[in-house]
């Protein structure tokens, strides 16, 4: 159960910055088919799916609550190593997916998702450049309402590995915002807060109820593509990967670029392989 918290503990960190993949991060660790399974089959086989799905998500749920100031904090004050990190973490995860596809002929109609998924990440890292206006959770029906849907959408594209969830809701205009709630209702609910409890609540509350229902839908879709096109789909999944240090890259503040800052990377880029390495497979 320790190393599946653990695990969690990782997907939860990379839901949090913008450019990883939790996706990409279940697949690394050998996670990805067992969780998609639990979901979709909650109902037939509950007490073995609860197994694995607590202690998954409690671990997401404690590092996304304990570490969003950190990694606020080391996006702000050190952007290239904590990016070459995240990297490190994905590039080490590509022996495990590459294995999926071993002894399966290479031909145009696997080339083309993994080219096509390649795109959109690399896509999605341009259109994030020009940021967005934080969005509006003033407490109303409308914006209830918004966050359900921006909920969804997340979940969906957390759920897709090589697809950035915290990504998706900084071209949506709701990423600092929903990282400064859950800052603002963890210090809430330290210092027993209450109006800024309800704060937090009012937005985290219909958005994570989206988040729920959107890993619910997506699972199913995901479930149904594999057992259709599996090979193909490991393709597109590689592309997704394979795009995503790019992405960061692209997404990664140089300005404070230094012989130091670069070994520094190139040692975090380290760390992030071999955990990459240390928590995947079986």
């Amino acid at each position: 159960m320790l190393k599946q918290i653990l695990q969690g503990m990782v997907v939860g960190i990379a839901n949090i910055i913008p450019g990883v993949s939790g996706g990409t991060m279940m697949v690394a660790m050998g996670l990805y088919d067992k969780l998609i399974h639990s979901i979709t089959h909650l109902k037939s086989e509950f007490k073995q799916s609860m197994k694995l799905l607590i202690p998954i998500f409690a671990g997401a749920g404690i590092a996304i609550v304990v570490l969003s100031k950190l990694f606020e904090f080391l996006l702000d004050t050190y952007p290239i190593p904590t990016n070459f990190a995240f990297c490190g973490l994905i590039i080490g995860s590509l022996p495990f997916i590459v294995k999926k596809v071993k002894g399966h002929s290479v031909t145009i109609g696997k080339i083309i998702p993994f080219l096509v998924f390649f795109a959109i990440v690399i896509l999605m890292a341009m259109l994030g450049e020009t940021g967005g206006k934080t969005a509006d959770v003033t407490f109303g029906l409308v914006n209830v309402i918004k966050l359900f849907f921006v909920g969804v959408v997340a979940a969906a594209t957390m759920v897709v590995p090589g697809v950035s969830g915290s990504m998706m809701l900084m071209l949506l205009g709701y990423y600092d915002v929903i990282l400064k709630t859950i800052n603002l209702f963890v210090d809430s609910l330290v210092k027993f807060d209450m109006a800024g409890l309800m704060q937090g609540v009012g937005v985290l509350a219909p958005f994570g109820v989206g988040v729920l229902i959107g890993i619910g839908v997506i699972a199913k879709l995901i479930e149904f593509i594999f057992s259709k096109a599996e090979i193909h789909a490991y393709y597109g999944i590689i592309g997704l990967i394979v795009a995503s240090p790019i992405a960061i890259l692209m997404k990664t503040n140089w300005s404070g670029v230094s012989v130091f800052t670069i070994g520094a990377g190139v040692i975090t880029f380290g760390l992030g392989w071999l955990i990459a390495n240390k928590l995947g497979g079986e």
